[in-house]
């Protein structure tokens, strides 16, 4: 034959059998690179299913725990006011504080404010005008006319931090059973 060698039947036969081996080794190698991928995708689905379990969690619970410590005051006062000065009040009980009779607003807010009271206007009067006056606004007014009169107040109101809350009257009357109340609703944190 023209220049080719003829190979031996034993080499022959091994040449196959080499090319099948590697081919093996090849097919093994990605087999394992592939279980090696499978195994990485489902540790990150369980870091991802964790993560997000545990997000679930830190959001269905309250951003705050809940306190048995309230923000409240509640104001109790019977006596006589002064025209054009602030009703003397001082707190009955709650830790909101009261300082030179203004309720100090210990945060920002929606506050429950109740308000009630009977006024009886001094002899020379013919009415009054009830004030409650924040730091830097009236909060509420109320005209009250006649000898004896009931004053009625319940509302919610937004306050903020710096403000005080101070009660006050346009004439010379006796407040009776003046009775305030404010309780912090919800803080703005919340």
């Amino acid at each position: 034959m023209d220049g080719q060698t003829d190979a031996e039947p034993g080499q022959q036969l091994e040449q196959p059998r080499e090319a099948a081996e590697q081919e093996g080794r090849l097919w093994q190698g990605g087999q394992a690179r592939s279980s090696l991928h499978l195994i990485s995708a489902l540790a990150q689905w369980v870091l991802l299913l964790a993560c997000l379990v545990y997000l679930g969690v830190h959001f269905l619970r309250p951003s705050k725990p809940q306190s048995d410590k309230a923000l409240w005051t509640h104001i109790r006062y019977s006596g006589r006011t002064t025209r054009g000065a602030a009703v003397n009040l001082s707190a009955e009980s709650g830790p909101i504080q009261i300082r030179n009779g203004s309720v100090l607003v210990p945060c920002d807010g929606l506050y429950l404010l109740s308000l009630r009271s009977t006024v009886i206007l001094e002899k020379e009067e013919n009415w009054l005008n009830l004030t409650l006056q924040g730091s830097s606004s009236i909060l509420w007014e109320q005209i009250v006319q006649g000898s004896e009169s009931t004053v009625n107040l319940t509302t919610v109101l937004y306050l903020f931090e710096q403000s005080s809350i101070a009660l006050w009257t346009s004439s010379n009357a006796t407040l009776w059973d003046l009775s305030l109340s404010l309780v912090l609703v919800a803080d703005s944190k919340s």
